[in-house]
C-alpha cells in the first residue's frame, strides 16, 4: 500500500481566476454548439479559444 500523503490544493490556487464576462447570445449558443461538437466544456473552449487569441492578436 502507497502511504504517501494525499495532497489537496486549496480551491482557487491552481493558477485560475473566476470571473464574470457579459457576451452576446448568438457567441453563446456557437461556444455551446462548438462544445457540443469537440467534446470540450464551455469552459475548457472558451480557454482554450483566449488563449489562442492572447498569443496570436495584431494590434495595430
Amino acid at each position: 500500500m502507497n502511504n504517501e500523503p494525499l495532497k489537496i490544493r486549496r480551491r482557487g490556487e491552481d493558477g485560475n481566476r473566476m470571473i464574470s464576462v457579459r457576451i452576446r447570445e448568438e457567441t453563446l449558443t456557437e461556444l455551446d454548439r462548438l462544445a457540443a461538437e469537440t467534446n470540450y466544456s464551455r469552459n475548457e473552449l472558451i480557454n482554450i479559444l483566449l488563449a489562442y487569441g492572447v498569443k496570436n492578436v495584431v494590434i495595430e
